[in-house]
C-alpha cells in the first residue's frame, strides 16, 4: 500500500521536471530549517509530516491563548477545556486524554518537558513566551522515545545578533481579560541573553472559571571558546485557576455559563470550589562541543520541582514533586561511497519523584486523609539514526530505538495496616521503535516522501493511579505502526506552496477513558483502532507589495492567504470491553476540520488578520450514541505596528473572537458518567493593547 501511494506521486514529479528550464530556475522550495527527528534539514529535505508555527503566525491571533494558532496546523488541534486546562491532538491521540497532555513528547527548548510519568503540564507556557512551535506527526519513538501520538517542540523568541531593546505591553478585554508584561534582551559577539515576565488574569465566561498566571522565562546563550557553546534555560510558573466541570446536555442548552450544579448526593463544583493551583520552576543546561567540522556532541541536563493542590468533586489532592533528567546526542557527517552519510546516536534519561495525599474535600479545604503514596518514576532510551544521500535525488533515513519504563508506587499510608500490599511495582517490557523512511526531490518544485514507523505508549502514572486511589495494574502500553506518504512544495513561480500527507496509523491496546459519578476518570484497554486520514495545507501571497528578506514566503506587505484541512477516518477495530463498539467512530475527533484566513498588511504599519474555523460533528463516546454538533468560528486582529522614533517601536491592536456568538465546546468530556460532556468555549470576545519597544543604538 505505501509503495502504491509513493508510485502516484511520481507524475507530479514528472511534471516538474518537465517545465521549461526558467520555470525551474525561478522556482525554490522554502529553505526553513526543521528539527525533525534530530537531522535540521530543511523543510523539503524532510522524509516526515512536520507543522511549524511561528511568532508571526502567533500574533495573528488573541494572545491570551495558544489555541488558534496551533489550530491553524492540520491534524493538530489544541483544547482547552476549561480556562488553561489544555489538550494536544495530533491525530487524534486525545481519546485517553480527559485533561492534561498525554501521548505527545514535548521539548522547551531541546528540554524533555514532558515528565517522566508521562504527563505534560502545558499550562505552565504563557503564548507570550513561545517564538516557534514545530510539530512532528506520527509515532516519534525512534529518536524521541515512548509516545504514538507525535512530538512538540516549543522554543523561546531567538535574539537576533546585535540586538539591544526592551520592551512592554498590556491587553484588556473580556471576560475580565487582563494581561500586561515586560522583556528585556540582548546579543553581542558570541552571546545572548533574554528575560520575560508574563502575568494574566481572568474572571471567565462560566461560573468557576477564573484564571492567574505568573510566568518568568530566562534564556543565556553563550560561546566559550571556538569549540564550546553553553546555555541555559529557566522558567517559572505560578498559575491557578478555577474548574467549571461538564455540562448535560440540556445543562448546556439552558445556560453554558453555569458551573456544574451539585445534585442530592454530590454537591456541585461551586460548592467544593474546584481548581487546580500550581508553582514549578524548570532549569535546564545545554553543552554543545564541535570536536570538528563533522562531528558535535550535545548534552541537556534539566532539574525540576513542582507543589500542587487541586480540590476536585470529593477528594483534594497536594502532590509534591521533583524531576531530573538529560538528553544527549552525537553528529557526524561523512561520505559513503562518494554520497553523504550523516549519523547521530544518543539517549535520553529522566527520573521523577512525586509524593501524591489525598484527602476529602470540604468545600475546597482538605479534610481527612484517604491515601498517602510516593512515586517514583524512571524511564529512558538509546537511539541511532542514519540519513544516507543514494542516487537519483533519494535520501533513505533508517532509525531506531530502545526504551525502558519502570513504575514504583508505595501507599505510605497502608504500611502499618497492610504491610503485604502497600507497594506496587511495574517494569515494562523493553520496546523497539524503529523507522524506515524514503524521500526524493523530483527538481526544485517538488519532494514526496515515504516512511514506515512504529511507536509504543505506555499508560501514565495518573492512568495506573486515578484519583480514586485505586491501581490499575492490568493496563497495558498502546503499540502501533503508522504508514505514510506526503508531498510538499510549491508553483506559480513560488508564490504558492503546499504540504500533504496521507496516513494509516494501526494501534493496538488502545487506552481510552471514561468518568465515574464523582467525575473521576478511569481507564481501560479498548483493543485496536484503525486511524486513517488525509492533511493539507496551502498558503501563498494574492498580492505583493514589498518583499521580505527571508524565503520570500513569510515576509514582506500585501496579502497573503492560508488554509489548512485535514480528514480523518478513525474507527475502533476489535473490541473486547463490555459493549462491542467495533466499527465505530473513535469519540473526540472530528470527520472534518479546516482553518483558513487571509494576512493584509501595508508599508505604512496597518495590518490585519481574518480567519475562520471549522469542526465537523464529533461523537462524544465510545457506542456513538451521543453526538456535539459541528460548528464554525470567525474571528480578526488588527493594527498598526510603526516605528515612532529612531529608538522606540509601538504596536496597537485590537480583536474579535467567535464573532457570532456560536455555542460550542472546544474540548468536551469523553465517555462522561451521566451524559456530562459539554465545556463550552467562552462567547462572543472582544480585546485589545498596545506594546511599546524601546532599541538601543550605538
Amino acid at each position: 500500500m505505501l509503495l502504491r501511494y509513493f508510485l502516484l506521486l511520481a507524475p507530479l514529479g514528472a511534471l516538474a521536471q518537465t517545465a521549461s528550464p526558467d520555470t525551474v530556475r525561478t522556482v525554490r522550495l522554502p529553505d526553513a530549517t526543521v528539527t525533525g527527528y534530530g537531522q535540521r534539514l530543511p523543510l523539503r529535505r524532510t522524509a516526515a509530516a512536520i507543522g511549524v508555527i511561528d511568532a508571526q503566525v502567533i500574533n495573528r491571533f488573541n494572545p491570551a491563548a495558544l489555541t488558534q494558532a496551533v489550530n491553524t496546523l492540520p491534524g493538530v488541534r489544541l483544547e482547552e477545556r476549561a480556562t488553561a486546562s489544555y489538550r494536544l491532538s495530533i491525530r487524534g491521540s486525545t481519546l485517553r486524554a480527559p485533561f492534561g497532555v498525554r501521548n505527545v513528547k514535548t521539548y522547551y527548548n531541546g528540554i524533555p518537558f514532558t515528565e517522566a510519568s508521562g504527563s505534560t503540564p502545558l499550562n505552565l507556557l504563557d503564548p507570550g513566551i513561545i517564538g516557534r512551535l514545530e510539530v512532528v506527526k506520527g509515532p516519534g519513538g525512534s529518536v524521541y522515545g515512548a509516545g504514538t501520538g507525535g512530538v512538540a517542540l516549543f522554543e523561546t523568541p531567538a535574539v537576533a545578533a546585535g540586538t539591544a531593546r526592551t520592551s512592554a505591553g498590556a491587553t484588556v478585554g473580556s471576560y475580565g481579560l487582563l494581561r500586561y508584561g515586560a522583556t528585556a534582551e540582548a546579543a553581542g559577539l558570541g552571546s545572548a541573553m533574554r528575560a520575560q515576565y508574563a502575568h494574566q488574569q481572568l474572571d471567565g465566561y462560566r461560573q468557576q472559571s477564573s484564571l492567574r498566571r505568573d510566568v518568568l522565562a530566562l534564556d543565556t546563550r553563550t560561546a566559550a571558546g571556538e569549540k564550546t557553546t553553553l546555555a541555559a534555560h529557566l522558567l517559572y510558573t505560578d498559575i491557578d485557576y478555577q474548574l467549571p466541570g461538564g455540562l448535560t446536555r440540556a445543562q448546556y442548552e439552558a445556560d453554558p455559563r453555569q458551573a456544574r450544579p451539585g445534585t442530592a448526593t454530590l454537591p456541585g463544583t461551586v460548592a467544593q470550589q474546584a481548581y487546580y493551583a500550581s508553582r514549578t520552576a524548570l532549569l535546564g543546561l545545554t553543552h554543545g562541543y564541535q570536536f570538528s567540522e563533522d562531528l558535535g556532541l550535545e548534552t541537556t541536563v534539566y532539574g525540576s520541582g513542582t507543589a500542587i493542590r487541586t480540590p476536585y468533586l470529593v477528594d483534594f489532592e497536594r502532590n509534591t514533586g521533583l524531576g531530573l533528567g538529560g538528553r544527549t546526542a552525537l553528529r557526524y557527517r561523512t561520505a559513503l561511497a562518494g554520497r553523504a552519510l550523516r549519523l547521530q546516536a544518543g539517549g535520553e534519561y529522566q527520573f521523577g519523584f512525586v509524593n501524591g495525599r489525598s484527602y476529602g474535600n470540604k468545600g475546597g479545604a482538605p479534610g481527612a486523609l484517604r491515601y498517602d503514596d510516593e512515586i517514583t518514576t524512571s524511564t529512558g532510551f538509546a537511539f541511532a539514526q542514519a540519513d544516507y544521500e543514494l542516487p537519483a535525488g533519494l535520501l533513505l533515513t533508517v532509525a531506531a530505538s530502545y526504551n525502558r519504563l519502570r513504575y514504583g508506587i508505595e501507599r505510605v499510608s497502608d504500611a502499618l495496616t497492610r504491610p503485604d500490599a502497600y507497594r506496587f511495582r511495574r517494569d515494562f517490557r523493553p520496546e523497539v521503535s524503529p523507522r524506515v523512511a524514503l524521500l526524493r526531490e523530483f527538481g526544485p518544485a517538488l519532494a514526496a516522501y515515504a516512511s514506515v514507523s512504529a511507536g509504543f505508549s505506555p499508560p501514565t502514572v495518573d492512568e495506573i493511579r486515578p484519583s480514586d486511589g485505586s491501581l490499575n495494574a492490568g493496563l497495558q502500553a498502546e503499540r502501533g505502526v503508522s504508514y505514510e506518504v506526503g508531498a510538499r512544495g510549491s508553483f506559480l513561480a513560488n508564490r504558492l506552496r503546499y504540504d500533504m500527507a496521507v496516513f494509516d496509523f494501526e494501534l493496538r491496546e488502545t487506552i481510552t477513558s471514561n468518568t465515574t459519578a464523582q467525575g473521576i476518570a478511569v481507564f481501560n484497554n479498548a483493543g485496536t483502532t484503525h486511524q486513517r486520514g488525509v492533511e493539507a495545507a496551502l498558503s501563498g501571497w494574492l498580492w505583493r507589495q514589498v518583499p521580505g528578506t527571508d524565503d520570500g514566503q513569510t515576509t514582506g506587505t500585501g496579502l497573503r492567504a492560508w488554509a489548512s484541512f485535514a480528514y480523518n477516518h478513525f474507527r475502533f477495530g476489535s473490541y473486547t470491553g463490555p459493549a462491542d463498539a467495533s466499527g465505530n467512530c473513535l469519540p473526540g475527533t472530528a470527520p472534518q476540520t479546516l482553518s483558513a484566513g487571509l494576512h493584509f498588511s501595508e508599508r505604512t504599519g496597518f495590518y490585519l488578520s481574518p480567519s475562520l474555523g471549522h469542526q465537523a460533528c464529533v461523537f462524544l463516546n465510545d457506542a456513538n450514541t451521543a453526538t456535539a454538533a459541528g460548528y464554525w468560528v470567525y474571528g480578526a486582529r488588527g493594527g498598526w505596528r510603526h516605528t515612532l522614533a529612531a529608538h522606540l517601536e509601538a504596536n496597537l491592536y485590537a480583536g474579535l473572537d467567535n464573532a457570532f456568538d456560536r455555542r460550542y465546546s472546544l474540548g468536551n468530556d469523553l465517555n462522561a458518567f451521566g451524559g456530562r460532556y459539554f465545556q463550552p468555549a467562552p462567547g462572543r470576545s472582544y480585546y485589545g493593547g498596545a506594546q511599546v519597544a524601546w532599541i538601543f543604538k550605538p
